[in-house]
């Protein structure tokens, strides 16, 4: 039987090398599960099974330095891991026995336990068997911080089965960023990543494990192997084991494109998250680095660890094209496809330019090409899905009075005095954008005082998303934007700190909205506050980072990084508050709600994208629009990028339909909610109907991104002063082959 696709050419820069003590580690893994019960008897391996398999060989491949004990417990780690994932597989997985999994999964964080005294439950299974002796061995060399990471990337791996098994339940594939998110944590590659610290002896300090540049090498190196393994695993997942979550299923259901297409597609995403991760090591790293004034030894263990990853991502590669758990019967760079630009015939295979920008990673150089400013013409609004309806607030008229005395008062619509390009609004500008409008729709049932409060933030928020470009962006001032940042911290104090006297109109507006929505809350629902105020802030900076090297960012890390740049994690937040304790914390942290804010938060973002697509492209020369990155990553043209986006803002609408009408019901039950949660967390959801039904609202009828309204501003000096015409992508040798699902029919 033929293999469903061919395996493309990958992209990997650093070669595979192999530990020594192999045979070591082969050997005690073959005692070790043997004892823990994983072979015979187990009814899910026997031995030939473990020895086909061969982790030993997957450890010393993708830990080729460490010594032969370390090599031989990160071994037993991951025999553990996989006997897990066939284990859940036979009893839960193929029965569909949801209830069941539960119980299973719900018995396993005891077996570990922060403090090893406090010792464990009896197992009743090699599972619990094998957790309860692998914790036992590897925590006591490591710091308590580093085990309550490591326990909770463990239970993510272990609890998101259920979540699979739910969409095995109801047949349902994923659409694409849902995927991305929940593969990592079902995946085990940010467990995996906890393991690289203990086998390289280089735990990651704790100032700096929740920064943005760690959480993007984790999340990165974390897609890295996962669409990998999607890539070699499709034919056991999907003809043996009925599995619905697979990189390469997700993109042939989503786009109804062919396995192959759908396979190079998910090879092409390998690789930009691949390049996502080399260019936040060497870019975001060492300003990380001096902002945290980290040691010598503390900046060396991030880089042993950023080493490590890297040793892993070679050796899983090199693992993959020879277990025989895989698909691996072909090798990369076999018989061209018919999208291929492949010359074919005698004498062609030195020739073969796809191939050859594939192992390279040459696909990068089109997010650096881009040409700004170029003529795009008027913003295509498509018909969007929208099945939520909301009213306007009736206190709209009073709020948008207000809204310009507090602009007035803040001073918002003057220049900071010697700070050239502050100047970004006028009231003719602040009126046209019409913020309170906005707030209007999004919460209908606000009172007067609320809904103020509410458009002052949007207000503020979106004149900082137009004052950082224009101050620090032109300038290419990144140090300037982060002192300013690090000022506004200053005007959020969580527990009385004093507040310094404002010096810019962003300063005065912060201090003045902190002190309104701050003051009555507690000390910790002022830190969450603040802390999605911060996102927010930090985001900029990450938006200037990327202009300043002209570089359209990687497609996951732009839509994680969207939901900040829009200022989606403020609005959450100030929702929240009103919801107080009435909601628990868990709950907001349970996958299935963080699921439905982020389908949410990109439906909104995604939207505003379409809408401020020649705003941006045109006019502000940005490299941080969706369309514009759909356009990059699949070498299209604007309308099948346009196209691309809203099919994604569909898909993520429906997710949201699906976690709201099916998936929160179940949360509830197993968290045994009273009536009062409930009721408060069905308003939440509510809430999030109004919110994207109203920004939909203002960004049909406000001023802020039609064509004359941007040209009156501007001026036609804003454009481009050599039109280039619409954009079509690169010409010359080897660039007729674009991206397969640009050319495929849509659905």
């Amino acid at each position: 039987m033929s293999q469903p696709f061919e395996l493309p050419d990958f992209y990997m820069p650093y070669p595979a090398r192999l530990n020594p003590h192999l045979e070591e580690a082969r050997e005690h893994s073959k005692a070790w599960a043997r004892e823990m019960g994983m072979v015979e008897g187990s009814g899910i391996w026997d031995e030939h099974d473990l020895d086909s398999h061969d982790y030993a060989l997957l450890c010393a491949y993708t830990h080729p330095d460490c010594d032969g004990p370390e090599l031989s417990l990160v071994t037993d780690w991951y025999v553990w891991v996989f006997f897990f994932d066939d284990h859940f597989l036979e009893l839960f997985k193929r029965t569909q026995d949801r209830p069941g999994g539960k119980t299973y999964l719900d018995r396993l964080p005891a077996f570990m336990p922060m403090d090893l005294s406090a010792g464990t439950p009896e197992p009743t299974n090699p599972v619990e068997a094998g957790l309860a002796d692998l914790w036992a061995r590897t925590v006591p060399a490591m710091s308590m911080e580093w085990r309550r990471r490591f326990a909770l990337s463990t239970e993510h791996l272990l609890n998101e089965s259920l979540w699979e098994l739910s969409n095995i339940n109801i047949n349902r594939v994923p659409n694409p960023v849902e995927y991305i998110e929940m593969r990592r944590k079902v995946g085990g590659a940010p467990w995996s990543a906890g393991l690289v610290e203990h086998a390289v002896g280089a735990e990651v300090p704790s100032a700096v494990a929740e920064s943005r540049p760690l959480r993007v090498l984790k999340d990165a190196f974390s897609d890295g192997v996962h669409l990998r393994n999607d890539l070699f695993s499709y034919e056991r997942e999907t003809q043996d084991e009925g599995e619905l979550s697979n990189g390469v299923l997700v993109l042939e259901t989503f786009f109804g494109c062919s396995t192959q297409q759908a396979a190079d597609s998910v090879n092409d995403l390998l690789t930009s998250r691949l390049q996502q991760f080399e260019n936040t090591a060497l870019t975001e790293l060492p300003s990380l680095f001096a902002e945290k004034g980290l040691a010598p030894d503390e900046c060396a263990a991030v880089l042993a660890y950023v080493k490590g990853l890297q040793d892993w991502q070679s050796g899983g590669h090199e693992w993959h094209m020879r277990s025989s758990r895989y698909m691996n019967g072909a090798s990369a760079g076999s018989a061209p496809t018919s999208f291929s630009v492949r010359p074919q015939g005698l004498g062609t295979s030195a020739v073969d330019v796809k191939a050859l920008a594939d192992l390279i990673g040459a696909g990068r150089v089109r997010s650096f090409t881009h040409v700004p400013y170029q003529r795009v013409g008027p913003s295509q609004i498509p018909e969007f899905g929208m099945p939520f309806t909301t009213t306007l607030s009736p206190h709209l008229d009073a709020c948008r009075r207000n809204n310009l005395e507090w602009a007035r008062k803040v001073r918002l619509l003057d220049p900071d005095p010697g700070v050239p390009g502050s100047d970004v609004w006028d009231e003719q500008r602040l009126l046209e954008i019409d913020l309170p409008l906005c707030s209007a729709g999004i919460d209908p049932d606000a009172t007067a005082e609320e809904l103020d409060l509410s458009a002052g933030w949007l207000t503020w928020g979106t004149y900082a998303d137009d004052y950082y470009p224009a101050v620090f962006g032109r300038s290419r001032n990144l140090g300037a934007a982060r002192q300013a940042n690090e000022r506004l911290k200053l005007f959020m104090p969580v527990d009385g700190e004093p507040v310094p006297a404002a010096t810019t109109a962003l300063e005065r507006g912060l201090a003045d909205l902190w002190e309104r929505t701050a003051a009555p809350l507690g000390a910790q629902a002022r830190r969450d506050f603040r802390t999605a105020i911060e996102a927010m802030t930090e985001s900029w900076i990450w938006e200037l980072t990327n202009q300043a090297q002209h570089r359209i960012p990687d497609p996951v890390d732009y839509l994680e990084m969207r939901r900040s740049t829009f200022g989606s994690e403020l609005t959450l937040s100030l929702s929240r508050i009103s919801y107080g304790r009435r909601i628990p914390p868990e709950i907001y942290r349970s996958g299935p709600m963080q699921s439905l804010e982020n389908a949410a938060m990109d439906y909104a973002a995604l939207m505003n994208d379409v809408f401020s697509y020649q705003k941006e492209i045109e006019f502000e020369g940005e490299v941080h629009n969706g369309i514009l990155v759909v356009q990059s990553f699949f070498d299209c043209d604007y309308p099948t990028a346009l196209a691309i986006v809203n099919d994604l803002m569909s898909s993520r609408m429906s997710q949201f339909q699906h976690v709201a009408e099916h998936e929160l019901p179940i949360l509830y039950d197993d968290f045994d909610l009273g009536q009062e949660a409930r009721r408060a967390l069905d308003h939440y959801v509510q809430d999030f109907r109004y919110w994207m039904a109203g920004i939909k609202i203002w960004h049909e009828d406000c001023r802020r991104y039609r064509e004359e309204d941007i040209l009156r501003h501007t001026g036609r000096g804003g454009r481009s002063a050599v039109p280039v015409g619409r954009f079509t992508g690169p010409t010359g040798l080897g660039t007729s082959a674009a991206r397969p699902l640009a050319t495929s029919s849509r659905r």
